[in-house]
Formats: C-alpha cells, structure tokens, sequence
C-alpha cells in the first residue's frame, strides 16, 4: 500500500513485517507500480493546477462578461438618452427651420414694403425738389422785384431833418458817431382801367359791407348804371430799415500817391501827414493802407479831428520832406446795412375797385363826385370817403402803402 507523498516528494512501500520477503523480481515490479502510480499524481496534481488555472481564467471571464453586461446596459441606456436627445434635436431643427423661413418670407415681405416706400420717397424728394426749384425760382423773380423797388429811392424827394436831442449812453464811442435810421416802406402801384374808379373809406367795416353787396345802382345823368364793387388784390410789397453810421473817428482817404517805399513807410508818412495840427489833424490810432487802389483808412484817437478835416474834400500831402505836395481826397467812413427785411401781401381792407361805369357826356371830373356822393350817404351803405380817383377814357396807375399795420 502507497504512503502519502512525503515532503521530498518521494514515494515508499510499506512493507508486512508478517508478509514472507519478496524476491528480486517481485521487488521490481513493485518499483515499476510505485512509479506508476507516482506519474499519475504528477499528472493529477498537473491537472489539478491546470483546472485551477482554468477555473481562475473563467472566473475572470464570468467577471468580465458581468462587466461587459453591465457595460452593455449603461452604453443601451445612453443610447436611448442619446436616441432621445437626437429626436429633440431634430424637431428643435425642424421647428428651427419653420422659423427661419417665415422669419425670411416676413424680412422679404417688409423688404417689398420698404422698397415701395423708397420708391414713393423718391418720388416725394423729386416733388419737393420742383417744388424747391419753382420756389427758388418765384424768389429770384421776387428779389428782381425787389431790386426795381429799392431803385424807387433814387426818386424820392430830399427831406430836411431836425436833431432835437441826443440819446444818453454809456459808450463814448457811439457819441462820436452819427447813427440814421430811416424806415422805407415802399408803394404798391395798382392799373386802374377805363371805366373803373378806387374808393379808400375812412371806416373798413364800411368798404366790406359794400363789396358784401356787390351791385349797386347809381343814378349818373345820363340814366342810372349798375357797377359792382369788388375787394383789391395787392402785389408783394416791401419794408425795411435803413441804417447809416457815420464814424466820427475815421476818414477814408483817396488818390494816395504811388510811391516806390514799403508798405510801412508808406503808413508812416499818412500818419504824421494827417498828425499836424496845422492842416487839422490830430493823434493818429491806426493806419490802413491798400497799395492796390490808392486808398487808406485813417483812426484818430480824439474827437473832434474828423470834422475839422471834413471842412474841406482836398487834403495836402507832403512829399520830399515838405519841398512838394499832392492833394488826395478825404470823405467821411460811413457804414449801410438793411434790417427787418420783410415782403407783405394781402387784400385792400379800406379801398374798394368799382367796375362797369359807363362813360357819360360830363367831364370825368363831375362824374366823380356823382359817385362820391353816391357812397358817402349812408342810406345807400357808405360812409365817409377819404380818397376817390376814377378813369373815364384811359389807364391810370394808382399807389397803395402801408396803413398802421395794414394795406390800404
């Protein structure tokens, strides 16, 4: 019988002390058996630790495949989350593009309204520009108008005026000028027709109750005549204020030699040429001088200098030291500027035109007081007349001006 294998891992017989000795051969065969059966617990044991490693390597298998199943589960459950989440983002897509392309049918649809407004501004800008242009056009006929008006100047007659006082102030300077203010309002003329008369009352309610009647019946001496009172249209008038300063410190001085010496020197020699008192100069501030065209502008510092000089239009100017001399021209600086520039319009208030008058066989004159009398009575509707003219046989231009505020 076998023993346990013993640490040396060496295989030993037991031997019957009661069983006979066993020959040589016997004790051979034995040695084979034992060998025998020591193989095969090598191969067992080799087995064995092969089936352990088989056993471990399934294990880790089982384990794995636990994981893997796992794993399969997590990446299963993602993927229906991603599923999810790819289905949200196509219908987030979906709803995306629906609006994208209202938003883009609304942008192309407010571009046509745009681009119809553009169109229908254009046109607008192109009426205000005929509009501007048929503006600026009417002004430059209204300043061609005005033009011819301020020419009216030339005609109106010299009129003496008395300087009763002199306003305080508190700038010495402006004592020393002389300020004019005229205010010019210029006449409206109006062509008055044959057969035609202008009547101005003196009450406007009187004129417009008139014209309110319209035909009015006058007995002339050849019989009576119907003529119908009518209200006047007025041309573009035109007022302003004229402002003359004339400095009481400065001349102008004209024809001044052309001297072949600088600029400066030439500023020089007017200043102490208009600096002695004997010819009636003073102290000189400032010295203008334009080489050009022979003109200067001279500032005294005192007052008082320049009307002495202005006494007479010749000034000597010395030459070569005083051995010759020249005459120039001295006249006083005077500054011109308009102010409250204003064109009016409008209806006659207090002046009526009366058309279809017959010509009669008495003179034009009697023909006018038949009707000033006619419309002075109040029974016929008039009033007191302040101004009448009337043409017979021909054209005569009549003037209207402004009345306190008014066109009369």
């Amino acid at each position: 019988m076998a023993s346990p294998e013993s640490p040396a891992g060496v295989a030993k017989v037991a031997m019957d002390s009661e069983s006979p000795p066993c020959s040589l051969k016997d004790w051979a065969s034995a040695n084979i058996e034992v060998n025998d059966l020591l193989g095969s617990q090598v191969e067992v044991d080799s087995h064995k630790e092969e089936w352990e490693k088989w056993k471990e390597q399934l294990e880790k298998a089982e384990k794995a495949k636990t994981e893997l199943l796992l794993s399969k589960l997590s990446c299963d459950s993602k993927k229906e989350t991603a599923q999810d989440m790819l289905i949200k983002l196509r219908e987030t897509e979906e709803e995306q593009r629906k609006e994208t392309f209202m938003i883009r049918k609304d942008f192309e649809k407010n571009l046509k309204v745009v681009e119809q407004q553009n169109i229908e501004l254009k046109r607008e800008i192109q009426k205000l520009k005929d509009n501007l242009a048929a503006m600026n056009s009417n002004l430059a006929e209204m300043n061609s108008e005005r033009s011819q008006v301020i020419q009216i100047k030339k005609e109106v007659s010299k009129k003496k005026m008395k300087f009763t006082k002199m306003e305080n102030t508190d700038n010495n300077d402006t004592v020393l000028n002389t300020h004019c203010l005229c205010c010019v309002a210029a006449k409206i003329p109006f062509r008055l027709k044959q057969g035609e008369a202008l009547l101005t009352f003196e009450d406007e309610d009187v004129a417009q109750k008139l014209i309110e009647k319209g035909t009015h019946t006058v007995n002339l001496d050849n019989g009576k005549t119907d003529v119908k009172a009518k209200p006047i249209t007025l041309e573009t008038g035109v007022k302003f204020e004229l402002h003359v300063n004339i400095s009481g410190k400065k001349i102008n001085v004209s024809e001044v030699p052309d001297l072949p010496v600088p600029d400066e020197w030439m500023r020089d020699k007017l200043e102490l040429n208009f600096y002695k008192s004997k010819g009636g100069g003073g102290e000189v501030e400032n010295v203008e001088y334009d080489r050009t065209s022979r003109t200067a502008v001279i500032t005294f510092l005192r007052p008082g200098v320049v009307d002495n000089i202005l006494r007479h239009t010749k000034h000597p100017f010395q030459l070569d030291g005083g051995r010759r001399s020249v005459s120039v021209s001295v006249s006083p600086v005077i500054e011109k500027h308009l102010e409250k520039f204003q064109a009016y319009f409008g209806i006659s208030t207090r002046t009526i035109l009366l058309t279809g008058i017959q010509e009669v066989v008495e003179d034009e004159e009697s023909t006018q007081d038949i009707i000033e009398i006619h419309f002075q009575k109040p029974s016929n509707g008039g009033g007191e007349i302040e101004n009448i003219t009337y043409v017979s046989n021909q054209t005569k231009q009549a003037c209207f001006e402004e009345d306190v505020g008014k066109v009369a």
